[in-house]
């Protein structure tokens, strides 16, 4: 939302104030409050007829600043609010002179700066990251009612991340983000996850804790600065120090609640009905044996929205016209040993059975004048459940518990973004502030009635919508994508941004939603579908099975599904990297590497996990740019080795593209082509690859659980390179990709191969040690 008319004049109709002082400073032993006119105070009569703006700075935890802008105090508090994970007693200490008054927490302070010049300065490390100068803060009244603001400097060559899953341009700069949940697709600049946190490459992110709409001016309005503004008479917001970029999301995620981790199971290969296709019983049938009969690995089937009858969604009762017996269907899919999951949604049609009855209870949204709120986009004379209301969420919890009985493993949890805001709900809660927030409280019920029913570690969702804290209740996908190499790209743009607001795990639909994609986009789509964390084949008017493009789509589907089944070792160890801290699985770039600036742009790559560089195809032709970082990378088929950094033009047939190992990994690679769950130390391959000489590479191998089942650390001195396990006990291998031969082998025996040399140690649990 813009307010001014260039740098010099307001717009029409906005009258504006700004803080010019700090006036009063109180200090306590933990925080700061500003007292700040809006003009000079040169003598008593300046006090009068003018505004005072309250400024408090307080800490949550470590490395993290609240600031609290206050106009009017007496206006009443309106729920819901984000849920904070604070950690009181963070070391903090308060100090105040005649030039200025500091709160530090960690390693960040805030100082504001008295006399008769405006200025709160943010100071990382002895270094200012950012801050609030002069027309920074504000008070805004126009004829949409009053607004705060507040502006924080950028500055040169500092870009700006993050605000959700937004498929616009990767660096925001230069763009407007109102942070309002919208069902708008992938091609445009609405968004489903609309997340009020951004970070920045200068080492600092920021969190404006506001549930309701939030917009953003970002170096747009004002070229040097990154506005953020809401209605109403206070704003507030954490500023959170890294100060790399992953210590940024670890703190976040750390305030605002980390990722589950999901089980290994879902993991693996995703099909589906499609949306709007024909299908029953047989369909589904045919399409499982068609892949059984190909030899292609599926894990999880999911049914989309007409397991239910057409115009009663939501009411939990499969189709007995094409479903006549769900109950014994479920048991034959899962005895083929298939994961299943069904597609729900908030809403409930008024012919659907459940909408009387939600309404005689009082279930359901109202208008203010006591109606049920409804409307006739999407389904017919649809309302919505309250989730405010307890009552409500036991009922419709208790309907998706049926289903668990029934044999159902999964909830995909569609829309929860068109929600309105002329509504009454039951506790109370403030419209504008639940619009986003609607879908925290729909995720969060699913997920917890999965962890209840299947168990800690068993639940995950299919999940389109979201807002701070939704990356506790992982998986969400991209949603509505066309099936283009555009809609390709774009989709990845929106993941990578959500990776950087603190989502740890995302997918989405291999080969487009929207349209039927040619079998060359399908082909690549599925080589970046499967090398994502989540891997779904999903359409809206068609069937996504491979054979309905040709006889290499089938091929290609059975090498990436392969691969990705022997990558889980390594996978669900960064699965567990991403729970515990916060880091995402698919991570951009300037992630891994925030000191290389050429990675500040790239969104068209990134890191899968700390170890692999995947650079998806978005040709026909096979055609692909990628920039290697410093290092000697090496293909992980081909073993060819890379000298970065710089640019690299390659071409790949549609069983390759760019996937790159980083110097000095110790890739753990799985034995089991067939499932993403199994025993990870059984029969496992460690590739060690381009080691370093004197830095160690670690493997982590995990349990199901998350756990620790071994350990593996390899290191080269000179011409020795030693692997020394721990909590090994089942047999491993170790590959030293690139190299053909070694001088001796205690511990072990080697073998030459095509990408190195395989030694076998003699004892699992003691190591080997080579001398090349």
């Amino acid at each position: 939302m813009k307010f001014t008319n260039g740098y010099w004049l307001m717009r029409e109709g906005v009258r504006a104030a700004f803080p010019a002082q700090a006036y009063d400073i109180d200090a306590t032993p933990d925080s700061l409050t500003v007292y700040a006119p809006t003009k000079p105070i040169h003598y008593r009569g300046d006090t009068l007829d003018g505004p005072l703006l309250t400024v408090q700075f307080s800490t949550p935890m470590a490395d993290v600043i609240r600031v609290k802008l206050t106009h009017f105090v007496g206006q009443h508090p309106k729920t819901p609010q984000f849920e904070l994970f604070e950690q009181p007693g963070a070391p903090v200490s308060v100090t105040s002179n005649e030039q200025a008054a500091t709160l530090a927490s960690g390693r960040l302070a805030v100082r504001v700066q008295r006399g008769e010049r405006w200025q709160v300065d943010f100071v990382g490390d002895g270094q200012v990251i950012t801050g609030s100068g002069p027309k920074g803060m504000g008070i805004i009244q126009n004829s949409d009612g009053h607004f705060m603001h507040e502006q924080l400097s950028l500055g040169v060559g500092e870009n700006v991340y993050g605000l959700g899953e937004r498929f616009t341009p990767f660096v925001k700069n230069g763009q407007v983000v109102d942070i309002w949940n919208e069902d708008g697709g992938t091609s445009s600049e609405l968004a489903y996850k609309n997340i009020p946190f951004y970070l920045t490459n200068r080492g600092y992110g920021v969190l404006v804790n506001h549930p309701e709409k939030v917009s953003f001016e970002v170096a747009s309005e004002k070229v040097s600065r990154v506005q953020f503004s809401v209605a109403g008479h206070s704003l507030e917001y954490l500023v959170i120090y890294g100060p790399t970029p992953k210590e940024v999301l670890q703190k976040y995620t750390a305030l605002t609640g980390r990722p589950a981790l999901p089980p290994p199971w879902s993991f693996g290969l995703w099909l589906t009905t499609s949306f709007t296709t024909s299908y029953d019983e047989a369909t589904v049938t045919s399409f499982i044996q068609g892949m059984a009969d190909r030899d292609l690995p599926l894990h999880v089937f999911h049914f989309d929205c007409f397991w239910m009858k057409e115009y009663h969604w939501t009411d939990f009762q499969w189709d007995e016209r094409v479903f006549p017996d769900p109950a014994a269907m479920l048991q034959r899919l899962k005895a083929r040993g298939l994961r299943i999951c069904v597609w729900i949604n908030p809403y409930i049609a008024q012919r659907s059975a459940l909408f009387a009855e939600g309404m005689a209870r009082g279930y359901l949204l109202t208008r203010p004048n006591g109606d049920v709120w409804q409307w006739d986009l999407w389904q017919a004379g649809m309302g919505l459940v309250d989730f405010t209301n307890p009552a409500a969420c036991r009922w419709y919890a208790g309907k998706l518990r049926e289903l668990l009985e029934m044999g159902v493993d999964c909830f995909k949890t569609d829309f929860g973004e068109r929600v309105p805001t002329d509504v009454v709900y039951y506790d109370g809660s403030d419209p504008q502030k639940m619009h986003n927030y609607y879908t925290y409280l729909y995720n969060k019920l699913v997920f917890d009635l999965l962890r209840e029913v299947r168990g800690e570690g068993e639940a995950v969702l299919f999940a389109r919508s979201a807002t701070v804290g939704g990356q506790q209740f992982p998986v969400h996908w991209g949603g509505d994508c066309d099936s283009t190499f555009e809609s390709m790209a774009e989709s990845l743009r929106g993941g990578l941004s959500l990776g950087l607001s603190g989502f740890g795990f995302w997918s989405h639909d291999i080969g487009g939603f929207e349209g039927t994609p040619p079998a060359a986009v399908y082909k690549r789509w599925i080589a970046f579908g499967l090398l994502s964390s989540h891997s779904r084949l999903h359409g809206s008017k068609s069937y996504r099975v491979p054979w309905q493009f040709d006889d290499e789509a089938v091929d290609v589907l059975r090498h990436f599904t392969r691969l990705k089944c022997q990558l889980m070792p390594y996978l669900f160890g960064q699965a567990v990297i991403a729970a515990e801290t916060g880091t995402p699985v698919m991570r951009p770039m300037l992630l891994e590497f925030p000191a290389d600036p050429a990675c500040d742009y790239l969104d068209r790559q990134y890191m899968l996990g700390e170890s692999l560089l995947v650079a998806p195809v978005f040709s026909a032709g096979g055609e692909v740019s990628m920039y290697v970082p410093a290092g000697r990378w090496t293909n992980f088929f081909t073993s060819q080795v890379i000298d970065g950094p710089g640019w690299v033009r390659e071409q790949h047939n549609f069983m390759s593209l760019p996937l790159l190992v980083r110097p000095n990994s110790l890739l753990a690679v799985g034995s089991n082509s067939q499932r993403p769950d199994y025993d990870y130390a059984d029969g496992l391959t460690l590739r060690l690859v381009q080691p370093i000489d004197g830095q160690p590479a670690v493997a982590a191998i995990p349990a199901a659980d998350g756990s620790i089942s071994a350990t593996f650390t390899a290191i080269r001195e000179n011409d020795t390179i030693t692997v020394t396990p721990q909590g090994a006990s089942k047999p491993w291998q170790l590959l030293l990709v690139g190299i053909e031969a070694a001088a001796s082998i205690e511990g072990g025996a080697g073998r030459a191969t095509e990408q190195g040399l395989l030694v076998t140690p003699g004892s699992y649990p003691v190591g080997v040690k080579i001398r090349l």
